[in-house]
């Protein structure tokens, strides 16, 4: 059991937008030196077992595939082309096995329920708790009031628990919008009077160095030192109380635990694409989480929110180094969960991860082009944990981990290059002349022919180990009641199951290509940035679908003009991939219209909402107020202006000769102008920005007649 913390005042120094200061010390950990545990931590011969079984069958699987392939190629010789693609093939079905193995091993714990690697009670009376939790919602230019919602809908939830005292809220803001920013402002202060007596926290931070990782660490300097766990929610994150107050009581009851991962469930997709990866994410997901669990052990994962964290032990062993080298792959680490989870387990805190709790929800992003764009800054994040990968100290599992994160990118430009390889074999096949007689003497000639029947059997065997996990979380859930019913019957699930199958199978090849020009991006040393995800029902406009789709759509025309060029039965062959390339565009449009598939693709949560959701919804359906630009509404509203002042942060003193050009511009466009209207209109969205964290310059601003 943890000891009490001393809880902070509610009015911090200067704004009661925060609570008092409680530092506490986070130093970035060194990469290349070994760090020595705090606590001896085993998983247990269970546990390596089950390692030993999910990393023997995947060989077995690889090695048997291999040795099949290698015998449909190797007839009159292995070529320089065929070789490249027997070395593709491997790396690619060593992939594919994996998850195999994993979604099998995932069949048989959904069957056999057994205990997890951290125990956690999913029923029950709630537990009280003692210790302290603080609740930490980072947001980048997000809908406020939506942001709010979902905040409040939490707020109660957890109210309802009878233990809200026990938890803090902090909308951790790295908003550079200067309307979303001061909507943000005005939206917490409509928060906090809705919530009564809710301990809810704003702070709006004027640098965003590191992003979201920079956010957290920024909070854990100024705040940790007052609380012994955080759960990390994204701007799309919903929790349920009782997921909460059980999460929480779990790590009380285990001091060796960093950090414990839910299973976030998606829910409120309206979209075709949406709920496309509702379903699939719902139904499949927990076929592969359990799979994962099961051999995890205390060496798992996290995936970046709908977790809760031990403070002590973020600050002391998770807080991250910058990356030698320019953007992308040096720099600050973006895809910083996976990363710091391995920096936890380094220093001998266990990574768990729970599959049966439930209460955990997040959204999806509503279609193809915005899921590709959250891809692209996901894969940049990933391949920079190649320089990760030789860190001293890191446990065998988590190494693991960083390179399945980097395989879920890499595999697209290996999947295009065997597509590639395998057409221009088949076109120096039918271009090239063989060579019939060997040099020397010989009665007979050589004739080269491919056993087409053992292509097919190696082409079925892959596609059956790429489908297989599919029927089993089909069947997994046929054979309880209770999940059928939750996805509307035996009849609909199969139904959805064959058209969720098709469509995935459409819009892959798609996703390959773009994963592909992503990943050479990147080696190119081009940047993601940091782009608002959009999070809307999938208003795609016809011209940005037509745009984006536009060189899969190319691509696949001349892949089937080059297998046309060979045979019809080549064509055949590649049809799945060339029809997905091919219908890019259209199925672009399909899956981006709203409201689309709703009755088919149902899951639980549609048909029994859970209360947070029920209450989320119920709040979005709510009036929003009104408001206009950043600085009119600051004038209107002289309370909020009050409030914005007060929350500023001391300025900094610079150096002699260090402007900042942004501020002084605006100063002297404010100076110039002779009405407030005029000097809004002069200034430019940086200026504004600079204006809105500048209390001086904008009491001047307002000062000026209407």
């Amino acid at each position: 059991m943890t000891a009490r913390l001393p809880r902070p005042p509610h009015e911090g120094p200067g704004s009661d937008f925060l609570p008092a200061e409680a530092p506490r010390e986070m130093v970035p950990a060194p990469l290349g030196q070994p760090v020595p545990a705090r606590r001896a931590l085993s998983s247990g011969i269970g546990i390596t077992l089950r390692r030993g079984l999910i990393l023997v069958a995947t060989a077995a699987l690889t090695l048997a595939g291999c040795a099949k392939m290698y015998q449909v190629v190797e007839v009159g010789g292995v070529t320089v082309l065929e070789g490249m693609v027997l070395v593709l093939f491997s790396i690619l079905l060593a992939w594919i096995a994996f998850a195999f193995v994993t979604a099998l091993a995932g069949f048989g714990v959904m069957l056999a329920r057994p205990r997890e690697a951290i125990p956690i009670a999913v029923d029950g009376p709630l537990p009280t708790l003692s210790s302290r939790t603080a609740m930490l919602l980072p947001t980048y230019n997000e809908d406020p009031d939506a942001v709010m919602i979902r905040l409040r809908a939490m707020i109660e939830s957890i109210a309802d628990t009878g233990q809200a005292a026990q938890f803090d809220w902090f909308l951790l803001s790295d908003t550079t919008d200067p309307d979303i920013w001061i909507g943000e402002e005005a939206a917490f202060l409509a928060l906090r009077q809705a919530c009564g007596g809710a301990r809810v926290f704003y702070r709006h931070r004027t640098d965003n160095v590191a992003r979201k990782s920079g956010n957290i660490a920024e909070w854990v300097r100024r705040f940790g030192a007052a609380y012994e766990h955080m759960i990390i929610l994204d701007a799309d994150s919903l929790m349920s109380g009782t997921t909460v107050v059980r999460l929480a009581h779990a790590m009380e009851q285990a001091p060796q635990a960093g950090l414990i991962q839910t299973l976030p469930v998606i829910v409120n997709g309206t979209s075709l694409f949406a709920r496309l990866q509702q379903f699939a994410g719902r139904l499949y997901g927990p076929v592969i989480a359990a799979g994962n669990a099961w051999w995890y052990g205390s060496e798992g994962n996290y995936w970046g929110h709908n977790a809760i964290i031990r403070v002590a032990a973020f600050a002391q062993d998770a807080a991250l180094p910058e990356l030698r080298g320019r953007k992308p792959f040096g720099g600050h680490i973006l895809s910083h969960d996976f990363i710091e989870a391995a920096l936890m387990r380094r220093a001998g805190w266990g990574i768990y991860m729970t599959v049966n709790l439930g209460g955990s929800f997040e959204e999806v992003p509503p279609s193809l082009i915005d899921y590709a764009a959250r891809d692209r800054r996901w894969c940049q994040g990933n391949l920079q944990h190649l320089a990760v990968l030789p860190a001293r100290g890191l446990h065998w599992a988590s190494r693991l981990h960083l390179l399945i994160g980097i395989g879920a990118y890499v595999t697209a430009p290996l999947w295009l290059a065997f597509l590639v390889l395998g057409i221009l074999i088949s076109l120096q096949a039918n271009f090239v002349r063989p060579e019939y007689f060997p040099k020397g003497f010989a009665l007979f000639p050589s004739w080269p022919a491919q056993d087409p029947v053992l292509a097919a059997q190696v082409f079925g065997a892959t596609i059956g180990l790429l489908m297989i996990p599919k029927l089993l979380a089909c069947l997994a859930t046929l054979v309880t009641a209770t999940r059928r019913r939750g996805f509307g019957g035996g009849v609909r699930l199969c139904a959805a199951v064959l058209t969720e199958t098709l469509l995935s199978a459409l819009i892959a090849p798609s996703m390959m290509i773009f994963q592909s020009v992503a990943v050479i991006e990147i080696l190119l040393g081009r940047d993601a940035g940091w782009q608002v995800q959009r999070r809307s029902d999938g208003g795609v406009s016809r011209q940005e679908i037509v745009s984006k789709f536009a060189l899969p759509t190319v691509c696949g025309l001349v892949m089937a003009a080059s297998a046309t060029a060979v045979s019809v039965p080549l064509l055949a062959w590649m049809s799945p991939v060339i029809a997905g390339l091919v219908l890019a565009i259209p199925i672009g449009l399909l899956t981006a219209s709203p409201r689309g598939g709703a009755r088919l693709f149902t899951t639980p949560e549609d048909r029994v909402p859970p209360p947070v959701l029920v209450r989320a919804k119920e709040l979005a359906e709510e009036k929003r107020p009104a408001r206009g630009p950043a600085l009119a509404e600051l004038l209107q509203n002289r309370e909020l202006r009050r409030r914005h002042v007060e929350a500023l942060p001391a300025p900094q003193r610079r150096q002699p000769g260090d402007i900042d050009v942004d501020l002084a511009t605006a100063r002297a466009r404010i100076t110039e102008a002779g009405s407030f209207a005029q000097a809004t209109g002069f200034l430019s969205r940086r200026e504004t920005l600079a204006v809105l964290k500048d209390g001086t310059t904008l009491e001047q601003l307002v000062a000026l007649p209407a």
